[in-house]
């Protein structure tokens, strides 16, 4: 399993993130984007200037976030 450190190595300029709304989407969306094997990047796009963080696909289960609520297979 990848580190901390291994993750944020990973370079997710190419990233292709999908969005999740928990409420109307004008309030502003969740965005994930696989950017390893088992390794995501989730960000805020009511904060596009903030990197986004990147988790292991266990620490995803561990939060409860399904990838496959944004269309994407885990």
């Amino acid at each position: 399993m990848a580190d901390a450190h291994d993750l944020y190595a990973l370079d997710i300029s190419h990233a292709v993130f999908a969005s999740a709304c928990g409420g109307p989407c004008t309030e502003g969306c969740v965005t994930l984007a696989r950017i390893g094997p088992d390794v995501w990047a989730l960000g805020d796009d009511k904060r596009p200037d903030q990197a986004p963080l990147r988790f292991t696909t266990a620490e995803l289960d561990a939060a409860g976030i399904d990838p496959a609520r944004f269309g994407l297979s885990a």
